[in-house]
């Protein structure tokens, strides 16, 4: 029987707040508490306590708690993992540590990479080779790794890694090994073959070094939570949402928590996903931004993009290549430390900078009043009148303008030798064109105009900044949907019961295997299947892609292929759709090289019902007047009087004209002076531009 679904909550723990989305046949109720650092678990609990109040449902009434989570990036970004030993072939010790031939940065002399997860003394090699072809070449040392293991139980190491070369092709040396550490070690374990089966040592050992990394900690976090609901009344089940956008359950994300790295964006990218499906709007850029960080994703076809290898922890002005490379299936987003906690500060040639730096909730802005002393983005949209300070998150945290002000003042204005008003304005100024120039890089990286797409706006700050970025980014039409404020956590309702199953296996069309190409392509709908099943009996549907290319090129592309048997018949299908894609990409397709099928994906996820669907209406009534207040207008350069609306005072074919803001409990929308909202059917606020 599928898992009941007719109450279910959605937590998403973020860098400064902890979201928490509770659907209640359909009615909706939501919060943001201030994240908890020492005990993540504990805002989510306060949260949930929130919710289930207003509600007016007891905790044991859910039938399904969803979490998205960063504890994972942030232990990877702050290396606040465990200590990880890595064992590895001989000779292969320094790959992670030698990266790649790529410079990120391609003119600095001085360049400095990023150090390795895991110190050179904790990496072991062992003797035994695998061939390219998964033939073994030399046999695996066992005495070398008996000793191997004493050595780590004699040391204080939380986890271990293990990483051969072409396990991918053939896992046995490392199965194998793993048996022989784990008769002498009580630590998790990791297998390079399990979490990232694919080709290229360096990222295949990267990941796997990560998973480990963040094991121990993951683990004990999800007993601790798991622990504490069951105290209190929650027997319902409990699944995680993965990087590339669908649900686990808890023991699998213990074992693989790699696999969480990005979870809480890619909520969001699927709750954008579901309001893009609701209104038919084929083209669509998702902008999240919360308290640490901005995210964008491009949307196509109501279905997020995605990836097969993301950076973590770029270390040098967000330069791709100069991060930590994840091999596991991802909603692909480009990520700036861009966020209301960002900290503002003025750099050695007088220019205001802001982030990637953040006050997070610990200290949290100076308006908080909770120690900061440094502004925050927050701080500047609070002196430029954006925000209420009574009535910020919902009334819980009463902001400080005297403090922000004297923040920016201190850091910024006196610097520059500006206003607090004018610091406030070019911290802000600085934060959207930051944004807008990432939205524009990653839309022509993907081969896209930007302003072709309509923005769906959603977290904490994105209303706040959604119509300047427009305006910016030339886009006419924004919408902020209901429960914009805790989009990720209403995303993880949203997600189906999903996994993606990656292997990598070279076959050359000319010698096309389909005995072995089937085997393989079996075992990864059984694997992807498996995962599903944790969660629903219900029907599934699977997407095989295989990430094709010429003999000798380095990259592959994405060929979708039938799900069914393969003959040796397929050969020419499968070749003619390589060369369909490969003009998509390229312009023309390349005569004489060999093709080559190399990498292979199963996407298993459950059906869902599609939900009610409304027409946009960019035409309304003309609102009745609403008190104002002086919030600064960048289009004027002045503080002008703006109406205040609140958004449960307006309905279905209003039209509020641009300036005026918004207000609701979790976040504000600013409606810019070229910008008028029009009220939808469903609630969702659109931003259209005047004379658009």
């Amino acid at each position: 029987m599928t898992i009941g679904n007719d109450i279910r909550l959605g937590a998403d723990i973020g860098g400064t707040f902890t979201d928490i989305a509770l659907d209640v046949s359909g009615k909706l109720y939501s919060t943001k508490v201030l994240t908890n650092y020492t005990a993540p678990e504990q805002a989510i609990l306060d949260g949930i306590e929130i919710v289930t109040v207003d509600a007016g449902i007891n905790l044991g009434d859910i039938n399904l708690i969803i979490h998205g989570t960063t504890l994972a990036t942030n232990a990877l970004i702050e290396r606040r993992g465990a200590r990880t030993a890595l064992v590895t072939t001989e000779g292969f010790r320094d790959v992670i540590e030698m990266r790649t031939e790529n410079r990120f940065e391609q003119y600095d002399l001085n360049i400095v990479l990023p150090t390795p997860l895991i110190p050179r003394e904790d990496r072991f090699p062992v003797k035994g080779r695998i061939s390219a072809e998964g033939k073994e070449l030399q046999a695996l040392d066992e005495a070398a790794l008996e000793a191997i293991a004493d050595k780590i139980a004699s040391q204080d190491f939380g986890a271990v890694a293990i990483g051969f070369i072409h396990s991918y092709m053939n896992p046995v040396h490392e199965r194998r090994a793993r048996e022989i550490l784990a008769k002498k070690l009580s630590i998790p374990i990791s297998i390079s073959s399990e979490v990232s089966p694919q080709m290229r040592e360096f990222e295949r050992f990267n990941t796997v070094c990560a998973n480990a990394y963040v094991q121990p900690q993951m683990s004990d976090y999800l007993s601790r939570l798991q622990v504490r609901l069951k105290e209190l009344g929650a027997l319902c089940p409990v699944f995680m949402i993965h990087s590339g956008g669908g649900l686990m359950s808890v023991e699998a994300a213990s074992e693989f928590p790699v696999r969480l790295v990005e979870s809480g964006p890619a909520g969001g990218a699927i709750f954008a996903a579901d309001v893009a499906r609701r209104f038919g709007l084929d083209r669509v850029v998702s902008y999240d931004m919360g308290g640490t960080t901005a995210k964008i994703c491009l949307i196509e076809e109501f279905e997020p993009q995605t990836a097969r290898t993301f950076e973590v922890a770029r270390t040098y002005r967000f330069c791709k290549g100069s991060g930590m490379p994840i091999s596991i299936p991802v909603i692909e987003m480009i990520e700036i430390g861009a966020g209301g906690g960002s900290i503002a500060w003025v750099d050695a040639m007088g220019r205001i900078q802001a982030g990637p730096e953040s006050a997070a909730s610990e200290p949290g802005p100076a308006c908080y009043q909770r120690g900061g002393e440094r502004p925050a983005i927050t701080d500047a949209d609070l002196v430029l009148g954006k925000l209420d300070p009574d009535n910020f998150a919902g009334g819980k945290i009463k902001l400080s303008v005297d403090s922000a002000k004297s923040a920016i003042d201190k850091n910024v204005g006196d610097k520059l030798r500006l206003s607090s008003q004018a610091a406030a304005f070019g911290i802000v100024e600085v934060v959207d064109e930051n944004m807008a120039n990432a939205a524009r890089v990653h839309a022509v990286e993907n081969g896209k105009n930007i302003s072709d797409n309509t923005m769906i706006a959603f977290g904490g700050a994105a209303p706040l900044h959604a119509a300047r970025l427009c305006e910016k980014l030339g886009v006419d039409r924004c919408l902020i949907p209901q429960g914009a404020g805790v989009g990720s956590a209403i995303g993880f309702l949203k997600a189906p019961f999903g996994y993606e199953s990656v292997a990598t296996q070279v076959i050359s069309l000319s010698t096309f295997d389909t005995v072995a190409l089937n085997a393989m392509l079996d075992e990864l709908k059984e694997t992807a299947e498996r995962f599903v099943r944790a969660g629903t009996d219900g029907e599934i549907k699977r997407e095989v892609t295989a990430f094709m290319r010429y003999a000798g090129q380095g990259w592959e592309i994405p060929v979708a292929l039938p799900d069914r048997p393969f003959t040796a018949a397929d050969a020419d299908l499968i070749r003619d759709a390589f060369i369909e894609r490969y003009s998509q990409f390229f312009g023309r397709p390349v005569d004489g090289p060999e093709i080559q099928l190399v990498t292979f994906s199963v996407k298993a996820q459950d059906i869902r019902p599609l939900g009610e669907t409304h027409s946009l209406v960019e035409v309304g009534e003309v609102s009745d007047t609403f008190p104002n207040r002086a919030v600064f207008d960048p289009a004027r350069g002045e503080e002008i009087e703006t109406a205040t609306v609140p958004r449960d005072a307006i309905s279905s074919g209003q039209k509020i004209s641009g300036p005026a803001v918004i207000v609701e409990r979790e976040t504000s929308t600013i409606v810019t002076s070229p910008f008028d909202a029009i009220i939808q059917a469903d609630g969702t606020i659109l931003l259209v531009r005047k004379g658009a």
